[in-house]
């Protein structure tokens, strides 16, 4: 083989991220509304909004047209679909044709990055900048948001060890501690070892950063006040006569808060091709209700038209919550949604033999994708239910074939009678979303979101809500309540939890609950284990029987191929 017959390597999202060059960002954002003086600056090229500057771009979004874009999935192969990629793509796509567009997208946990997907500030041609920072610490929020919950914890068990009249049931503590890793280890122990001086002994368990009952209060506060009264009424623990004991109860309320002082404040960054984008909050959406924060989303309103977002994991699951949740307690409407599809994806659960042998799937064939269409068609009727028109963006990966994807858009359009595009946005960035773009203007532009309506009243039945969300969202039958779960709804509608909305924690590889089940599964009962507060975000968790809320690596993480020079040049990372 000659030189000349040699194919380059193909560029790594590093590599690309490496060669861009990127403004300022007090330079970026100036032409979007904010000065020198509005930000607080993290380097050259990331800042936080300060305050005063959010509550006036508040103001300004009631001259703007806040129109609401939520990206979100059909249910995803372990590897993920690309809904940032396509999050990123769309919005500097939605620029590129004309549209004033902001990007809004949540911040990478340490322990997704280090364990199966990678990074998580998109990729290609369509992602978020400086993204070695954005999935490496970033500005802190991540750090800031353990050290606020172990901060509670810690006040917790000394007011256990050391107040004689602080009468607690210890083995009704219900705070866990945190940590920004995947570690299986961490998911139960006992502390307070070592006699006097080591504590009370007792049971305890940690979780990840990202399932905090702090992230989720912290998304969706609307200023720092806010969020003060949010973190006071959380519940940590229960007494004797199974009376709730709160956050403030053990005078954690001040210095938990204070260590989210910076948190709160949306960090903005730029997409390759010069978007503005906040990159703020990272809860997650099968154990917490999967969006980035309401600041970002009301601070973007006041500088662009177009606000596009994504919910996490697939639409019955980040996108429900959205609609349920999100949008209910934040006074917003969606005007459109995106429903990111992948040949891989359809092939993934229309494959005859599971477990599924990766390497196959590529070979798999149209008959596979065909057979893969019931799961994408259940999340179409799923989002359609809330009133908002769907455009599915057929995401190309290098590997497809046209029949393939001309397969996928041809049932959407011809069968479904939904708008469809293909999306090469990775490979061309803004280029290759433009048929997208315009298919989602077309929607808003047609009056998508005026008939938007969250699946449930929140002032049903705690029992009704979380049966709606079962049967219309993930397919079930109905529900069947195990263990103390009937006995935990009953105390929360004692304790005055009964009309707030339910955010339920489940598996995001199958639309059931059951993580072998591909497609769309029917004749299954959703199995409820426990129902829970989360009081300071304002919604109640139903727990499914094999949730985790704190998740373990795999056998080989995604870190073993991780390494730095020198230099500190990064590789395997992206």
């Amino acid at each position: 083989m000659s030189s000349d017959d040699r194919q380059e390597p193909i560029p790594t999202d590093y590599d690309i991220a490496q060669s861009t060059e990127m403004e300022p960002i007090w330079e970026l954002v100036e032409p979007w509304g904010l000065g020198l003086d509005d930000l607080q600056y993290f380097g050259e090229y990331t800042a936080k909004v300060k305050h005063h500057a959010i509550e006036r771009l508040r103001e300004e979004a009631e001259d703007k047209a806040n129109n609401l874009v939520l990206v979100t999935g059909m249910t995803p192969t372990p590897k993920g679909e690309g809904k940032t990629v396509t999050t990123v793509g769309l919005g500097q796509t939605l620029n590129h044709i004309g549209e004033e567009a902001m990007i809004a997208i949540r911040e990478p946990s340490l322990g997704p990055v280090f364990g199966v997907k990678g990074g998580a500030a998109g990729g290609g041609r369509s992602q978020v900048l400086p993204m070695e920072d954005i999935n490496l610490h970033f500005t802190g929020d991540l750090h800031a948001l353990t050290a606020a919950h172990n901060l509670i914890s810690a006040m917790l068990d000394a007011k256990l060890t050391n107040d004689d009249d602080f009468d607690v049931d210890v083995t009704d503590v219900r705070w866990p501690r945190a940590i920004d890793m995947n570690d299986r280890a961490l998911r139960n122990l006992v502390v307070g070892l070592g006699g006097k001086t080591g504590g009370t002994p007792r049971e305890d368990n940690f979780l990840l950063t990202a399932a905090s009952e702090l992230m989720a209060a912290l998304c969706l506060a609307d200023g720092l006040g806010d969020l003060k009264e949010r973190v006071a009424r959380i519940i940590v623990a229960y007494d004797e006569d199974d009376d709730p004991i709160t956050v403030d109860d053990i005078d954690a309320t001040g210095p938990a808060t204070m260590l989210l002082r910076d948190a709160i404040k949306p960090n903005v960054v730029q997409a390759i091709e010069g978007t503005p984008a906040f990159v703020h909050g990272g809860p997650f959406a099968n154990i917490a209700h999967g969006t980035n924060s309401l600041i970002a989303d009301k601070t973007a309103f006041g500088m662009a038209d177009y606000l596009v977002t994504e919910a996490g994991f697939g639409s019955d699951l980040g996108a429900e919550k959205f609609m349920n949740i999100v949008c209910r307690l934040g006074d917003m409407t969606p005007n459109a949604v995106v429903l990111v599809a992948s040949v891989r994806a359809l092939q993934y659960h229309g494959m005859d033999q599971w477990p599924v042998d990766y390497d196959g799937i590529d070979d798999a064939g149209v008959e596979a994708v065909e057979r893969g269409f019931e799961n994408l068609d259940k999340h179409i009727e799923n989002l359609q239910k809330f009133g908002v028109p769907v455009v599915v963006a057929v995401n190309r990966f290098p590997d497809d074939d046209d029949a393939e994807v001309e397969a996928v858009i041809e049932h959407c359009r011809d069968d479904i009678g939904v708008k469809a595009a293909e999306s090469t946005v990775f490979e061309n960035g803004s280029e290759g979303g433009e048929e997208l773009a315009e298919c989602v203007v077309a929607e808003v532009e047609a009056g998508g979101g005026e008939d938007y309506a969250p699946l449930y009243d929140e002032d049903e039945p705690i029992t009704d809500k979380i049966e709606t969300v079962a049967t219309e969202i993930y397919g079930a039958n109905g529900v069947k309540y195990t263990g103390a779960a009937l006995d935990d709804i009953e105390q929360m509608e004692d304790l005055g939890f009964g009309d707030v909305p339910v955010c339920l924690s489940k598996t995001f590889h199958s639309l059931s609950d059951d993580a072998t089940k591909k497609g769309a599964p029917t004749d299954w009962e959703l199995e409820i284990s426990e129902v829970y507060p989360s009081a300071g975000a304002g919604f109640i968790v139903a727990l499914t029987a094999d949730a985790l809320t704190m998740p373990g690596l795999p056998a080989d993480p995604a870190a073993a191929n991780m390494d730095i020079d020198e230099d500190g040049n990064i590789s395997g990372l992206f």
